[in-house]
């Protein structure tokens, strides 16, 4: 819907109100202007930081007249890292998290389009954020008052989930099984009812776990632990057997993660262990 393009100067045209005289004077018409509207919302509509987060903006014209070569504007929070714009015609503007679209047609009397701009929350974002846009055109517009449109989003105060990690043995052998226990911690500050531990055990096979429900295939292992109140920490021990055939050591990676709930801190939701391999 919207391409590359210039903005240029508002136009209009008026004229004198008709008169009963048999010569006929031009209308004091409305022609050349048009009722442009612009809608945007978010969704979720509870941010998590961390998490992604999409604007879904809506154009209109309520006529009489032709919209022409309208421009959007939306100018998106400082802790909105743009991931992707659904209309690949559109461009950044001149300042950071502003995007710029400019139509190369004319929005016709009832016409109306629609973009979405999907992004990250940062880590460390505090709300509300707030989202602007603004539509435009080289025409009158009969009602300004619904050319800017503002979506205001609460960010939620999220979880800190912490992982440790440990193997019962620093060496195997081919063919023998070692044990890992992973703690995840709550830092808070609220219950985290859906924690879920994310593993990637090369050159291991899973045998067993004990501390939540788990599931795994050659090459990942996922387990979701019982609820953690803040402060509480949730334990898993898992028992992998190396194959007889194994011909690298073992490097097993860990990831703790919410499916509800953003983490502040993520950097502490990973954690791995390394066991060599001994020859017999």
């Amino acid at each position: 819907m919207f391409v590359a393009g210039a903005p240029q100067p508002a136009l209009a045209f008026s004229g004198e109100a008709p008169r009963p005289a048999p010569v006929k004077e031009p209308l004091k018409n409305q022609w050349g202007t048009a009722d442009l509207a612009v809608g945007i919302t978010a969704s979720p509509k509870v941010a998590q930081p961390g998490q992604p987060l999409t604007y879904h903006v809506t154009v209109h014209n309520k006529g009489p007249g032709d919209a022409v070569l309208p421009t959007l504007r939306v100018a998106l929070p400082k802790d909105f890292q743009i991931v992707n714009v659904g209309v690949a015609e559109c461009e950044p503007g001149q300042a950071r998290n502003r995007v710029v679209c400019h139509s190369s047609d004319d929005v016709l009397p009832g016409g109306s389009g629609d973009m979405t701009i999907t992004g990250v929350i940062a880590p460390g974002a505090h709300g509300p954020l707030r989202a602007r846009a603004d539509l435009t055109s080289e025409v009158v517009d009969q009602d300004e008052t619904d050319n800017t449109a503002e979506a205001v989003t609460r960010v939620d105060e999220g979880a800190d989930l912490a992982m440790r990690f440990r193997s019962s043995t620093r060496f195997i052998r081919p063919g023998h099984w070692f044990s890992v226990r992973a703690e995840v911690r709550n830092r808070g500050p609220r219950v985290v009812r859906d924690a879920y531990v994310f593993f990637q055990p090369r050159e291991a096979r899973l045998l067993s776990a004990r501390g939540g429900r788990c599931r795994g295939n050659r090459q990942f292992v996922g387990c979701s632990l019982p609820p953690i109140r803040s402060g509480s920490r949730g334990l898993l021990e898992l028992v992998f057997r190396v194959p007889s055939r194994a011909s690298h050591a073992v490097a097993t990676m860990a990831t703790v993660y919410s499916r509800r709930y953003g983490d502040r801190r993520p950097a502490n939701n990973k954690a791995s262990v390394r066991v060599a391999l001994r020859r017999a």
